[in-house]
């Protein structure tokens, strides 16, 4: 009678296996919750052990590769050492994760990239604001000219100084429904300038620049309005509570449409396309920071602005949170790539 012995080299991958496979059975659980959960949700002990036993196993596959044991046994190590490695060494960002790192390295780094493109959009706002007010009182009627209709809002030449001044002190006494509402309407109204500004960036600059221009205009015009009538500072707190967030957000807008204009009049050595996917990355940080930043603002703007009646306070809201926004975009993320 004859018995069929197993070839040698099924021996010794079965006494390998044997000798090994509960570290490999351990890591293979602690990979999985790894890749289920989260790298953070494991315990210190855990992760110790992923370690320690990815390098146990990462050596396992090289002595198997050495000594030349069955094709099944290396295929396994394999593909264990691989989801090991990545769980390791490469872990995949879970979307909390990669939100947090584009509010504390992303977006900072990208507005200190873009400096000389936000610069030129705070100098086209600044601009339009200067000649806005110097055209109001050069001739008021430019008033109706520069102001859109949808914001005059009864505040005319003809509007009266105790006028102007009741609607800059309104909004104490409306419901929370009313300023939900309003403060919704102002997002609505501002969101499209800034999608605007940014969208026409990519038309070499200009159109971005030009409409920031525009909204300085307007402001200039609103604020000759009032320095006319006596209320100069009242104004000042008015703007302040809001306007220190909604104007930079706009101009933030701006920035990013420039800096795509930026990659087609001065791309370097690259093709125009690789300098706008080079500035895109940017660009488009820009524009959801200047999202965000409008939602603030019309947070602000519709409850904040009406429940502050006090000029003082108003104008201490408004320019503490610009100091907070500069604080986060200066300070955050340096050193740091992103």
């Amino acid at each position: 009678m004859s018995t069929q012995t197993p070839p040698l080299v099924d021996l010794r991958s079965a006494r390998f296996r044997a000798e090994r496979e509960a570290d490999w059975q351990r890591l293979d659980a602690l990979v999985t919750r790894a890749e289920r959960r989260g790298l953070t949700r494991l315990s210190f002990e855990d992760a110790r052990d992923l370690a320690g036993l990815y390098r146990t196993t990462i050596n396992a596959l090289s002595v198997a590769r050495a000594i030349s044991l069955d094709r099944a046994l290396l295929t396994y190590l394999e593909a264990l050492s691989a989801r090991a490695y990545l769980v390791v060494y490469a872990p995949e960002p879970r979307r909390a994760g990669r939100v947090h790192r584009l509010l504390r390295v992303g977006i900072p780094n990208a507005v200190r990239r873009v400096l000389p493109a936000l610069a030129l959009a705070y100098a086209a706002l600044i601009l339009g604001g200067l000649v806005g007010y110097l055209l109001y009182f050069d001739d008021p009627t430019w008033y109706g000219t520069l102001m859109p209709a949808e914001l005059v809002q009864g505040r005319d030449t003809t509007s009266t100084r105790a006028e102007l001044l009741d609607v800059l002190q309104s909004g104490s006494d409306q419901a929370l429904d009313d300023l939900a509402g309003f403060a919704g309407f102002l997002f609505s109204h501002n969101t499209r300038v800034a999608i605007l500004t940014f969208a026409l960036g990519i038309l070499a600059c200009w159109p971005s620049l030009f409409l920031v221009f525009a909204f300085g205009l307007s402001l200039g015009a609103f604020v000759g309005l009032h320095v006319e009538r006596g209320l100069a500072y009242e104004l000042f707190a008015w703007l302040s509570i809001h306007g220190v967030t909604e104007l930079s957000a706009i101009a933030v807008a701006a920035a990013g449409g420039v800096h795509l204009g930026f990659a087609l009049l001065f791309p370097g050595r690259a093709t125009r396309a690789d300098a706008l996917r080079r500035n895109g990355r940017d660009a488009v940080k820009l524009a959801v920071l200047a999202a965000f930043m409008l939602c603030v603002a019309a947070v602000i703007e519709g409850f904040g602005r009406q429940l502050i009646q006090d000029p003082a306070a108003r104008i201490v809201v408004g320019w503490g949170i610009g100091l907070l926004w500069i604080g986060w975009l200066y300070g955050a993320g340096r050193g740091q790539g992103g």
